[in-house]
């Protein structure tokens, strides 16, 4: 490093305990009052930093990454996706990126259950109908959604994120699974339940519901999209705590309108924070402030494992969670 105490630029507000820690690894900047940076507060800080503390709301382009002068050499990055940063660019110019994967499997995989009953149970429905005042009292008919007991539930992407919500929906919502992978999930990764794998046109033609746990690429983009959407029954449901990017919303908002599909939770959008205007309309549809990860417990470990990457970099050791 160009000094015994290294400067960080740390683009958002993290826990207190995230922060304490952080201010003993070097000197600490950020934007004026933590407002959001702009590109010109990440090329400054590219060029006055030896490290960035960012997350996947920070986006890193390549000729943001070429920036003349630029000192930073490691962007430790909060969050397990990194499709924020242009990780051939970074390459390129000698750009370390780390991610913090692992600590928010369990946040996520709640947060997933928690959207498929949600949907399943018109809960979103519920919730506004009493707030609004317009509740007058308990009916035999009023807003019958459906048990997740028994339904077939299709996983698409059996990483961590998505062999723990496999795990959850069996034991405890008994929900038969399937899902569609690059790779066969060997069982004990899947506390041995039984969970076919099957291709993924398959899995939407024979779930209830779907829920979708792959990273973004450019091989996942629009991954669901119209012709796949109509492939899944009438009644079942779609589910993404994964990357906005994934469905097609267009396409999705069409299906949904035409009664092609009967609802859908999800916590991540195509631009974020943007969300179409046609999508929050509809009632049959629950809609999150992207809160997978959203646990006090979950976001200090993940702020923790950016910290180790950080002091492993100035220390001149291997990154604990290196991505390029």
């Amino acid at each position: 490093m160009t000094s015994t105490k290294p400067t960080i630029y740390q683009t958002r507000r993290l826990p207190t305990e995230v922060e304490s820690a952080l201010s003993t690894l070097g000197e600490v900047r950020h934007p004026p009052g933590f407002r959001p940076p702009t590109a010109d507060d990440l090329r400054k800080a590219l060029r006055k930093s030896d490290a960035i503390l960012c997350t996947v709301r920070d986006r890193f382009s390549a000729n943001l990454l070429r920036t003349p002068g630029r000192r930073t050499g490691l962007l430790a990055n909060f969050g397990v996706g990194v499709d924020n940063i242009d990780l051939e660019a970074a390459r390129s110019v000698g750009v370390r990126v780390s991610n913090t994967p692992g600590v928010l499997t369990e946040a996520t995989a709640e947060l997933t259950i928690a959207l498929i009953l949600a949907v399943l149970r018109r809960l979103g429905e519920g919730e506004r109908l009493v707030r609004s005042g317009g509740w007058t009292g308990w009916e035999p008919t009023q807003l019958l959604g459906r048990s997740a007991h028994g339904l077939r539930l299709g996983v698409v992407g059996m990483g961590r994120i998505g062999a723990t919500v496999a795990r959850r929906a069996h034991a405890g919502l008994g929900m038969r699974i399937r899902y569609a992978s690059r790779s066969p999930v060997p069982p004990w990764e899947l506390g041995g339940i039984e969970a076919e794998k099957v291709s993924l046109d398959r899995l939407l033609i024979e779930s209830d519901v779907v829920t979708l746990h792959v990273p973004s690429t450019p091989e996942t983009h629009h991954l669901i999209d119209a012709r796949r959407l109509a492939l899944m029954p009438p009644s079942s449901v779609l589910i993404n705590t994964a990357r906005g990017s994934i469905v097609d919303e267009a396409a999705l908002v069409a299906a949904l309108s035409e009664g092609r599909l009967a609802g859908a939770g999800f916590d991540v959008y195509a631009e974020e924070p943007n969300v179409p205007e046609a999508l929050r309309a509809m009632e049959q549809v629950v809609l999150l402030p992207h809160l997978g990860s959203a646990t006090l417990e979950t976001r200090t470990a993940m702020g923790k494992l950016a910290l180790a990457n950080l002091r492993a970099w100035f220390e001149g050791g291997t990154l604990p969670t290196p991505v390029v």
